[in-house]
């Protein structure tokens, strides 16, 4: 007999990171089709399923509750029920709530299936024109502890670089980048796949000169150029 046959499914679902139109039709089915939606947060992800004419129950799944309510989607897979995984936008798991969920599903044997989709940063990388064949993904930087020793390490990194920034930060982290990484190939891709998306490259000075002439809207993918001659 099949281990899984009497237990429940979790789907990690990727969904639209701007456009409601970059969702997949296997997404669709899915969050049609699933027992309950585990949402980072409802209001957003409400608005999504409104507009593709989906009703399912859903809870929240967010960093502040990830632990207790990992505990609650375990009990109802185990019971059977099939249990939809989604963020506020893209991919869970990249810089948003899944791995708990993930790992706890593993350990009891349930099977936790990928419903691929958008995701931010590979979109960006794809346009940025830097190489693409080998990079490394930091998500965001630390906002205090760690911060100066995180840019440290990535100074002497070969790969496309690749980070996450709110609007708030992108200016400080532009300037710390410069300071510690030097002037070099830049690429920012804000507010991918949305109304106002802009993709803006140059040299790290040339973009924070950019930046500072006005109000920075929207979040960021950096992408940076690897050290060629790393020590």
């Amino acid at each position: 007999m099949d281990e899984h046959s009497s237990k429940g499914t979790l789907y990690i679902v990727s969904t639209p990171i701007g456009n409601l139109d970059d969702i997949t039709f296997r997404a669709v089915k899915t969050l049609s089709s699933v027992d309950l939606i585990a949402a980072e947060d409802t209001r957003k992800t409400k608005i999504l399923l409104d507009h593709y004419n989906i009703s399912k129950p859903m809870v929240s799944y967010f960093d502040h509750n990830e632990r207790f309510r990992a505990s609650q989607l375990i009990e109802k897979l185990l019971a059977g029920q099939s249990i939809a995984l989604v963020s506020d936008a893209g991919t869970p798991g990249i810089s948003d709530p899944a791995y708990r969920v993930v790992r706890e599903s593993i350990d009891h044997g349930i099977a936790v299936v990928p419903i691929p989709g958008a995701s931010a940063l590979l979109a960006a990388l794809v346009v940025s024109g830097l190489p693409t064949n080998s990079f490394v993904f930091e998500g965001f930087l630390p906002v205090k502890k760690g911060r100066r020793t995180k840019l440290e390490f990535l100074k002497s990194e070969k790969r496309t670089i690749i980070l996450y920034e709110s609007p708030h930060r992108i200016i400080k982290t532009l300037r710390e980048l410069l300071e510690h990484l030097g002037d070099r190939e830049i690429v920012l891709a804000r507010e991918v796949s949305k109304k106002f998306e802009e993709i803006l490259r140059g040299r790290t000075s040339d973009l924070l000169v950019k930046l500072e002439s006005g109000t920075p809207r929207g979040e960021f993918v950096i992408l940076l150029e690897g050290n060629p001659e790393p020590t």
